[in-house]
């Protein structure tokens, strides 16, 4: 389709930033985990992860002019927790999303790493910038083309089909709770904001193409007491994270997440993308999960969602008006 039609494609998903008033968040000033700690196990010996686990914090993913350090101090933290909520609020007012700019601030500010205030994800290298090709930093502001021709080309996101559970989970806040279960041969992870379950067997090889989901297709082992995760195989169509800080995961990628209990409260949760063809040399991110006394409420999505017709009603027009038709 020759005709561009980048307004319409904005599909506005509404976040609650709740405060969770039971949930096990770190005081203020926050603490360091403690020293040595040594994870509880299951009744067959692995270390335990399970239970519910929240996020809600603020935190860019790269480096900015603003933010040269990766750490900050409590009150500056607070100053530059309060600018990016406003940032954030201003965005979604500008989309006419009455409920993010009220909530956003509602947020326990920057997130806090073992007992630290962070300023961003990434912190390897030591920039806190993604090493990206001057290809794909490009591909970070301007996005592949899009189409319009049927629903179907459409992002998953879009059509809620994945949302914020697609690996790796770099969106924050209340709304995305992780609720783990673990087995002897299996470890789930199930995203309140989406609503989506990964079932992630302990194998050594992944299964074939033809059996990747959307999800894509992860397998899980041990490396002492940190849980290793990793896929292959996501959709390239979704390479471009909608929520994902500025984040490419490209097709032909492997996302490598790293889930380590430091204390009993906090889990330090590491993520990267190794491609070649899009970074240039391996990095690392990081936040933390604290745990919550909050359940998994049902994530309703899709109902009453006209965004998607008229998205494509609205690519209609602008073709017929290029030709000289009346809109079909």
């Amino acid at each position: 389709m020759a005709a561009r039609f980048a307004a319409a494609c904005l599909v506005v998903s509404v976040f609650s930033f709740a405060p969770l008033a039971t949930a096990q968040m770190p005081a203020s000033p926050p603490q360091a985990p403690p020293a040595g700690y040594v994870a509880p196990r299951t009744s067959y010996g692995a270390p335990s992860i399970e239970g519910m686990w929240t996020t809600n914090f603020i935190l860019p993913m790269e480096a900015s002019a603003r933010t040269p350090t990766l750490t900050l101090p409590e009150t500056d933290a607070k100053a530059m927790a309060e600018l990016l909520a406003g940032e954030i609020a201003a965005s979604f007012d500008a989309q006419l999303d009455p409920e993010v700019p009220v909530n956003i601030k509602n947020t326990r500010g920057l997130a806090i790493v073992r007992g630290e205030r962070r300023t961003r994800a990434v912190v390897q290298p030591a920039d806190g910038r993604l090493p990206y090709t001057p290809e794909a930093r490009k591909e970070t502001v301007t996005g592949a083309p899009a189409k319009y021709d049927n629903y179907e080309e459409r992002p998953n996101w879009e059509r809620c089909i994945t949302n914020l559970g697609l690996p790796p989970i770099t969106f924050m806040g209340s709304t995305n709770i992780r609720h783990i279960v673990q087995t002897p041969s299996h470890v789930v992870l199930r995203t309140e904001y989406g609503d989506e379950v990964r079932i992630i067997p302990f194998a050594a090889a992944h299964r074939p193409r033809e059996l990747h989901t959307v999800l894509g297709d992860s397998i899980a082992r041990w490396d002492g007491d940190t849980l290793v995760i990793e896929t292959i195989g996501l959709p390239n169509k979704d390479r471009k994270r909608a929520f994902g800080n500025n984040l490419l995961v490209p097709g032909d990628g492997t996302v490598i997440e790293r889930l380590t209990r430091v204390s009993d409260t906090e889990i330090v949760y590491q993520f990267s993308v190794v491609d070649p063809q899009v970074y240039h040399a391996p990095w690392l991110a990081e936040y933390s999960m604290y745990r919550s006394n909050q359940p998994n409420y049902e994530h309703a999505c899709h109902e009453g969602n006209y965004s998607l017709p008229n998205i494509l009603r609205g690519a209609r027009v602008i073709e017929a008006r290029g030709a000289g038709k009346a809109p079909r």
